[in-house]
C-alpha cells in the first residue's frame, strides 16, 4: 500500500470517528453548531457511497455522485456561516441558486471548475467569519479551530487546482505527491473537528 491510500485510508478513518463522535455528542451543540455534525455526516454519506460504488457494484464511473457532493457542501457549508454570522436571510437566495445550478448544469462547467466555484465561496464565508471572531472583543472560540482548518484547506484546494493546470505536462507520481499534501491537510481538518467536537461542554 502507498502512501497515497495510506492517507485515504487516514481520511476515511478520521471522518468515520468524527461522525460518530458528532452523533454522540449532538446535544452538546448550539443551534448553529449542530451544521457542523451536518456537514460531517454528509461528507461520511458521500465517502460511504464512493465505497459501495466502487467495491459493492465495481463502478468505474462515479461522475453521477459528484453534483450532490459539491452542491451538498456548498449548501451546508453555505447555510452554517449564514446562520453563524447572522447575517441577512437573503443570502440564501444567492447560495441555493448557485447551488442548484452546478447541481443541475452538466455541459456548461466541468466537475473539477464546480468544485474550485464551491470552494471559493466556502473560503470566503469562513475567512469573514474567522474576521468577525478576531474584530470581536470577547472571542468565541469553540469553533474557531475548525473554521480555521476549513479556511485552510478549502483555500489549499484552490491553490492545488491551479497549480496542477499549470503544470499538464506532471506525471502520475508528482502529481500524487501534490494530492497527498491536500489529502493531508483534510485529515487535520477531521482532527480538528474531533477535538473541537470531544472538548464541547453545552
Amino acid at each position: 500500500m502507498d502512501i497515497y491510500n495510506v492517507i485515504l485510508y487516514l481520511n476515511n478513518s478520521l471522518l468515520t470517528i468524527c461522525a460518530i463522535i458528532g452523533i454522540l455528542k449532538y446535544k452538546s451543540f448550539k443551534n448553529t453548531e449542530k451544521w457542523y455534525v451536518y456537514y460531517i455526516i454528509f461528507l461520511f454519506l458521500i465517502e460511504a457511497n464512493v465505497k459501495i460504488a466502487l467495491h459493492h457494484f465495481k463502478m468505474k464511473e462515479l461522475n453521477f455522485i459528484f453534483p450532490y457532493y459539491v452542491s451538498g457542501e456548498l449548501l451546508l457549508l453555505g447555510i452554517l456561516f449564514i446562520r453563524k454570522l447572522k447575517i441577512s436571510y437573503y443570502w440564501y437566495i444567492p447560495l441555493v441558486i448557485l447551488a442548484g445550478y452546478l447541481f443541475f448544469d452538466t455541459h456548461t462547467l466541468t466537475n473539477e471548475i464546480k468544485k474550485v466555484i464551491s470552494n471559493i465561496v466556502v473560503i470566503c464565508f469562513a475567512g469573514y467569519a474567522l474576521l468577525m471572531e478576531i474584530k470581536s472583543s470577547k472571542i468565541n472560540d469553540r469553533f474557531m479551530l475548525a473554521d480555521s482548518f476549513i479556511f485552510l484547506y478549502y483555500a489549499l484546494s484552490v491553490f492545488l487546482f491551479f497549480l496542477l493546470r499549470q503544470l499538464a505536462n506532471l506525471g502520475t507520481e508528482e502529481a500524487k505527491i501534490i494530492w497527498n499534501v491536500n489529502n493531508l491537510l483534510c485529515s487535520f481538518l477531521y482532527l480538528s473537528i474531533i477535538y473541537t467536537f470531544l472538548r464541547l461542554k453545552k
